[in-house]
């Protein structure tokens, strides 16, 4: 249930916080003499696909993708050799279904599915054949974990399930045939497990005092006395990637005795551990593996750009001839056959659209399925840019920037005039940003701003050193990179010190408050959506599930059970700080929000009120962590450029109907951003 909107009293210093309307129109020339390039429709962007998500089942006969039903995402099949006889296998009306994979059997869909955002996913399965759909876990306020599936046991999977204790899952073995579940063991303390292709766990691994992972022996669900491996806080990117089909290797990423992680085999017999992959760049442990022995064939490098290295000669002609076929851009392969005959392909090519391919290995042959969102095909799309930049103590920050085709005329990186720009900042912030196709970049640089991702210190995938830089450094040292970011292109003549926007999701929205609120006259405006304001609720409202990973947080964040911790926790959260803002904040929140509850943009908000500094607040009571819904997510993003065509002035789409279609609540603010109140009153 969505709370009431917040009161407001009518009297507020707009003067102070809002650009003057000379300031709005003076951007918005500088924006719109970048170029005359046409308008991308923001429901080509972030609309639904037409198809995406393909996969094979597993002997090869059938093909899966996720497409429209009445304009929600569902779950459709066809026959391999028939794609044009699809049809829909689900009927979700409310919300899409996130994604889906296959049984071991081939018989069998299966997808997990939230109730509003609340995270508390069900595993669901339909019968290709019948279309009968069952509910595999039909447990109230409880959310599942797949733990294992097998080559051999195709029947089955191992499930971790929460009803017991929502703290911990424990493990179920699950028969996708009768939907009969047997407990396998309990998994009180255990952050996660590895199973191997007998469906038997065979490690544990438990969070330590220091932060770290310990991993236990596990046979016949019980656990060894003590650890065989355990990790402190700054090995803690240390993990197993899976055993073999034997069982007699075991593969790990393991960063233990130097900065990036390598990826070994582990011989499971004598513990004799083989270097198999090192890169001094990145952390490595995404890798292909062969469908029948699980043997490693390759493995990436995603150091600025993806680098696939393969182990596996054979695998290596099939890339090639692909690379050929498909031109230039990162080959994908997101699903094989078990035979390992026929594969599903694409290519990101960054700046074109992208298409998806079925690929007969043994023939050579590569056979079209569907474009993603084919009305971008002729749209004036535009190159990302891998950009490193250095940090006022030498970090070396991976970066992508993304520049207006009338600002980089010749598309090599280099900007020939400035333009406003925005400060686009990933979440996590334990995760990355990455090259290659983002919606986000594309739409924001067609209105006429430059767009900068920038890995902080805190990023995952560039080393210990670089990871662990972070700790305790929320709003200290992880946005002075971001300044660093946003100081190197001023000085690169990407864009001017006063149009610089800041804009993100989850920790991303975090550091949006901390720009307005730690350096209140360094960003021309904020885009928060879904980010804590108050770092101490934020860990005391964590989703009970969690619990395995809270002294980890506590460890990089700052201990809320600690005198010391809760005054660093206090000094990083942007709430104590609100009277400093003086620049235009929008916010976005979903109400059943379990990582980021309503109560952090409704407590920044409260304080904003108490001094009367505008800002607008739009809550969403169907959604969670972000928008999922496409009315929501275009609804909300047509709220976000027109803000920022105000603030910045870059073109804008009219709001038209987008606000209306969607199911925001302006909680707060409507008055302060021209045309959003009008848009918003249902007719």
């Amino acid at each position: 249930m969505s709370r009431p909107p917040l009161l407001l009293p009518l009297t507020l210093a707009l003067a102070a916080v809002l650009p003057t309307a000379a300031h709005a129109a003076d951007a918005r020339k500088a924006a719109i003499t970048v170029g005359d390039t046409p308008l991308i429709p923001r429901t080509a962007l972030f609309g639904n696909p037409v198809k995406a998500g393909a996969q094979l089942s597993p002997d090869g006969q059938w093909l899966s993708w996720m497409a429209p039903v009445n304009g929600v995402m569902n779950v459709w099949v066809a026959p391999a050799d028939k794609p044009d006889a699809a049809k829909a296998v689900t009927d979700s009306k409310d919300r899409p279904i996130p994604g889906h994979f296959w049984s071991g059997n081939s018989e069998q869909l299966l997808f997990v599915k939230d109730n509003a955002g609340d995270e508390n996913f069900r595993l669901y399965g339909v019968d290709v054949k019948t279309g009968a759909q069952r509910d595999y876990t039909p447990f109230d306020k409880v959310r599942v974990r797949m733990i294992g599936g097998s080559r051999k046991r195709v029947d089955e999977v191992l499930v971790g399930i929460n009803n017991r204790d929502p703290r911990w899952h424990d493990v179920h073995q699950l028969n996708l045939k009768t939907g009969e579940l047997k407990l396998v063991m309990k998994g009180d303390g255990f952050a996660g497990f590895e199973t191997d292709d007998d469906l038997q766990v065979r490690l544990g691994a438990r969070p330590n005092a220091a932060g770290g992972t310990d991993y236990f022996q596990v046979k016949d669900g019980a656990v060894a006395d003590k650890p065989f491996l355990s990790t402190s806080l700054e090995d803690n990117a240390t993990g197993p990637i899976g055993y073999t089909a034997d069982g007699k290797t075991l593969y790990w990423r393991d960063s233990r005795d130097r900065d990036t992680t390598a990826v070994f085999a582990e011989d499971t017999a004598t513990g004799k551990r083989t270097l198999i992959a090192q890169d001094a760049r990145a952390d490595l442990g995404q890798t292909l593996r062969n469908t029948a022995t699980g043997e490693v064939q390759a493995y990436a490098v995603d150091y600025l750009t993806t680098e696939w290295h393969f182990v596996d000669k054979t695998l290596k002609a099939d890339f090639d001839w692909l690379q050929k076929q498909l031109g230039k851009g990162e080959v994908f392969v997101s699903s094989r056959t078990r035979a390992d005959d026929k594969w599903i392909v694409g290519i990101d090519p960054v700046s074109k659209v992208s298409a998806t391919y079925l690929y007969d290995r043994k023939a050579k042959k590569l056979s079209p399925l569907y474009v993603a969102r084919p009305e971008l095909q002729n749209a004036p799309l535009v190159p990302m840019h891998a950009v490193e930049i250095t940090s006022r103590d030498g970090l070396t920050l991976p970066s992508y920037l993304t520049l207006p085709s009338g600002a980089d005329k010749n598309a090599d990186g280099k900007a020939e005039q400035a333009v406003p720009m925005v400060l686009l900042v990933h979440g996590g912030p334990w995760g990355r940003d990455g090259y290659g196709y983002n919606g986000t970049h594309q739409w924001l640089a067609n209105r006429g701003y430059a767009v900068l991702s920038v890995n902080f210190r805190a990023s995952t995938g560039f080393g210990k050193k670089f990871l662990n830089a972070g700790n305790k450094q929320w709003g200290l040292a992880m946005h002075d990179d971001l300044i660093d970011a946003v100081n190197w292109a001023v000085k690169q003549g990407v864009t001017s010190a006063d149009k610089v926007a800041i804009m993100g999701g989850s920790y991303g929205g975090y550091a949006a408050l901390a720009g307005l609120t730690f350096t209140p006259t360094t960003f021309a405006c904020a885009v928060d959506i879904v980010g804590p304001s108050n770092l101490e609720t934020l860990l005391g409202t964590i989703p009970p599930y969690w619990e395995a990973g809270k002294k980890q947080m506590y460890s990089r964040m700052g201990d809320p059970t600690t005198d010391d911790g809760k005054a660093i926790l206090r000094a990083a959260s942007p709430l104590y700080k609100a009277d400093q803002i003086v620049r235009p904040l929008l916010i976005g929140q979903g109400a059943n929000d379990p990582r980021v509850k309503q109560a952090e943009s409704d407590q920044i908000v409260q304080a904003m009120q108490a001094k009367n500094i505008p800002v607008t607040y739009v809550l969403y009571p169907d959604e969670g962590h972000g928008f999922a819904k496409p009315n929501n997510r275009i609804g909300f993003n047509a709220i976000a450029e027109t803000f920022l065509g105000n603030c910045l002035g870059g073109r804008v789409e009219p709001l038209g109907e987008t606000v209306r279609a969607s199911t925001a609540q302006i909680a707060h603010g409507a008055d302060f951003l021209p045309g959003l109140k009008a848009a918003a009153e249902k007719k």
